[in-house]
């Protein structure tokens, strides 16, 4: 798997996964079913295999870049590429059995496969543009995806989302525009090497706050998150995990940290107004989500709330805070889509999401009870789960900037903060398993039973992820965390592995 001619297969095969489909579907509906089964665990092998495989250059048709489109993995976009490999191979898995109660079903996989394939793109792409593109690929799926209930709340919630993602992508175009007026190319290592030694120039600013504010609504950090508290509750809970666990990062985060940190060098101005998104995002995130009695609706202004984590971590900019926040981003993404799935096994034998009409399912449905259990102590920072060790990782990178960094005496009011929100999450949490899980089973509840299997089993793989992950997580930062953060960071490397020699890097497009 080392061979950097597997790496297109990660768009390829989704992509032709997603024109298969609906021919197979006209054959046999459980084929379409199990290509898109098929799909998933050949990405996740291919995922795996590429974990520890040294970084890799593939040039489209042997055109070597700025000429030609090339793709480019590191230990962060191999990092990214499992993580969307093993929750999507779970939500396949997990909608075999949830999907069953809507119709045109093949639609959904392809939906789906499409949606993979933009963000598998996205993750590998070494030219903005073509980000751009496949960042488009994966934004329209999920427009559709989002409605896929067709019900009043379903289209109302994809029509606020599409209007919204539409502005976030004019102001990202409008960022390349610029950015290619300014350099004369779109490649991202020849943009990286020509925005040397101009961080103060004008329009790079612009540039700068027009990705802030692309980026930051795909991310759904404050005050750019309007569309994600009615996107996530109104899509089936495959989707709500897909959009929570992974589109909102590799769309949004992933990018921010590529941009910022590979190609435009990120400066103080930038970091700080990072910083304070972040600390925005997680404060009115948390608060939002205490006073919400929808299931779906509190999950979702947690994912806000979270992200803030992640882009305080990139915005304190120290070598521990990005590990952090890389790190968070891994455990986020499975302890959220685990949430997200078990408010859909909730959903689907209730027929509720209302906490107060729920209460003692853990007599009923064992499985799904303890998945939400861990999934909950996990977001909370409860240890030895996995979220415990990121969260203290940034905590301690925040106390830590007050020496290393400008911040100063700042540095522990941030920390402070940080640790409040954490806080105000266990209590949140705590509301979820008490009028959700425990006490007394309604009259109407008693004849309920546990979810099937293939739901059952992405709840489980889910859950010991969440608990390998914050046991193992010595291991997770050495072999995994800490190259990927170095790979982000490391413009010159980032550079030399596209560009090896110096006569291609000082080439041109419009030479």
């Amino acid at each position: 798997m080392d061979n950097p001619q597997f790496l297109p297969l990660f768009v390829a095969l989704p992509l032709a996964a997603a024109f298969l489909i609906p021919l197979l579907s006209r054959l046999n509906r459980a084929l379409a079913e199990t290509s898109s089964v098929v799909t998933g665990a050949a990405l996740l092998l291919l995922a795996i295999g590429r974990i520890n495989a040294p970084a890799a250059v593939y040039n489209m048709g042997d055109w070597r870049p700025p000429f030609g489109i090339n793709i480019v993995s590191d230990s962060l976009s191999s990092l990214m590429l499992l993580l969307i490999a093993a929750i999507s191979l779970c939500v396949i898995v997990y909608a075999l059995s949830y999907m069953k109660s809507y119709t045109a079903r093949p639609k959904f996989y392809t939906l789906l496969m499409l949606m993979i394939a933009g963000m598998n793109g996205v993750v590998l792409s070494g030219d903005i543009f073509n980000l751009y593109v496949f960042l488009e690929i994966a934004a329209i799926s999920s427009y559709a995806l989002v409605a896929f209930g067709t019900e009043d709340e379903e289209l109302e919630a994809a029509f606020k989302y599409l209007v919204l993602g539409g502005v976030a992508s004019s102001f990202i175009l409008l960022g390349i525009a610029f950015l290619y007026s300014l350099t004369g190319t779109l490649n991202l290592a020849q943009l990286a090497q020509e925005l040397e030694g101009m961080s103060g120039n004008r329009m790079l600013l612009l540039v700068s706050a027009f990705f802030i504010m692309g980026f930051g609504l795909k991310a759904a950090l404050v005050p750019f998150h309007a569309w994600l508290p009615d996107a996530h509750p109104s899509a089936p809970a495959p989707i709500s995990a897909m959009l929570s666990g992974l589109l909102i990062k590799a769309l949004g985060v992933y990018v921010l940290i590529r941009l910022f940190y590979t190609v435009l060098d990120i400066g103080p101005v930038a970091g700080t107004i990072l910083m304070v998104l972040g600390l925005l995002s997680m404060v009115i995130g948390v608060f939002l989500a205490v006073g919400q009695w929808d299931f779906k609706r509190l999950l979702a202004y947690h994912s806000i709330s979270q992200m803030g984590y992640v882009m305080l971590g990139i915005g304190l900019g120290t070598p521990l805070g990005i590990a952090g926040a890389i790190f968070h981003l891994i455990n986020h993404g499975v302890f959220k889509s685990l949430l997200f799935l078990c408010s859909g096994a909730v959903e689907n034998r209730t027929g509720t999401r209302n906490l107060k009409e729920l209460s003692g399912l853990c007599h009923r449905m064992p499985v799904t009870s303890a998945s939400c259990c861990v999934a909950s102590l996990s977001i909370s920072g409860v240890p030895p789960f996995n979220g415990f060790w990121s969260k203290l990782i940034i905590i301690v990178a925040a106390v830590q900037a007050s020496t290393t960094t400008s911040l100063g005496n700042v540095a522990y009011v941030i920390a402070g903060i940080t640790v409040l929100v954490s806080f105000m999450t266990l209590v949140s949490f705590a509301k979820v398993q008490k009028y959700v899980l425990f006490g007394k089973l309604p009259e109407r509840l008693a004849k309920i039973k546990e979810v099937p299997a293939a739901m059952c089993v992405s709840l489980i793989v889910l859950a010991i992820l969440c608990l390998s992950l914050g046991v193992l997580s010595p291991i997770m930062l050495k072999r995994f965390i800490e190259p990927a953060r170095d790979a982000a960071v490391d413009r010159k490397a980032y550079i030399e592995r596209v560009f090896p020699n110096t006569e291609t890097k000082t080439a041109h497009l419009g030479d």
